[in-house]
C-alpha cells in the first residue's frame, strides 16, 4: 500500500513539474522580448514610428547593409547598395534583390539585426520585406523594398549603423503556394 501511496505521489509531481515546464515554455518568447527591450540585445529595431520628428539636416548617419544566407538556403540575396548616407528623421529606402536559381518554388523568411545594440531602439522599419516571407518561383528574381527612418534621438556619439539580414530556407517548413501576379 506504501508503494502505491507513493508512486501516486510520484506521478503528481511528475505531471505538476510539465505543467510548469509547458507554462514556462510559453512565457519565453515574451520574457525574452522584455529582455532584448530593456538591455538593447540582439538588434531587434524600434516598433511602430509615429512619422512626427522632423529631418535633422545638419547630422548624417552612415547605414551599412548585409545580407547573408542561413545554411542551405540556395538564394541569391544581396542588397542594391552596400551603403546609404541618411539624415536623421528622413525616410529612407533601400532595396533588396532576391532570386532563386533552383528549379523548385521555395518560401523564405529575412530576419533583421541592427548593430550596434543601443541604436536598435532608434531604427524604425516602416515597411520590409521582413514582415512576411517570401515565396519565389523557379529562376524568378524580386526587388524587395525596406523603408525605414533613423530617429533624431539617436544618441550623437552613433555615426555608423549596420541592418544586416539572414535569409532562411522554409521549403521545408511550408509547402510554397504560388503567387498569382507575379
Amino acid at each position: 500500500m506504501h508503494d502505491t501511496s507513493a508512486n501516486r505521489r510520484l506521478i503528481l509531481r511528475l505531471l505538476m513539474l510539465v505543467v510548469v515546464m509547458f507554462g514556462f515554455g510559453f512565457a519565453l518568447v515574451p520574457i525574452y522580448d522584455v529582455m532584448c527591450q530593456a538591455f538593447g540585445i540582439n538588434g531587434k529595431t524600434a516598433g511602430a514610428y509615429d512619422g512626427a520628428q522632423t529631418v535633422d539636416e545638419a547630422r548624417q548617419v552612415r547605414v551599412q547593409f548585409l545580407a547573408t544566407n542561413a545554411a542551405g538556403m540556395s538564394w541569391e540575396f544581396r542588397p542594391l547598395a552596400d551603403e546609404l548616407a541618411v539624415h536623421p528623421g528622413a525616410s529612407n529606402e533601400m532595396l533588396f534583390v532576391a532570386h532563386n536559381p533552383s528549379d523548385q518554388p521555395m518560401t523564405a523568411q529575412a530576419i533583421p539585426s541592427v548593430a550596434p545594440s543601443k541604436a536598435a531602439a532608434f531604427f524604425h522599419k516602416t515597411e520590409c520585406f521582413c514582415f512576411t516571407q517570401q515565396v519565389l518561383q523557379p529562376g524568378e528574381r524580386i526587388e524587395m523594398p525596406v523603408r525605414f527612418i533613423v530617429d533624431r534621438d539617436l544618441p550623437a556619439d552613433v555615426k555608423h549603423l549596420t541592418l544586416a539580414y539572414t535569409l532562411f530556407d522554409l521549403t521545408a517548413r511550408k509547402a510554397p503556394v504560388p503567387v498569382a501576379g507575379r
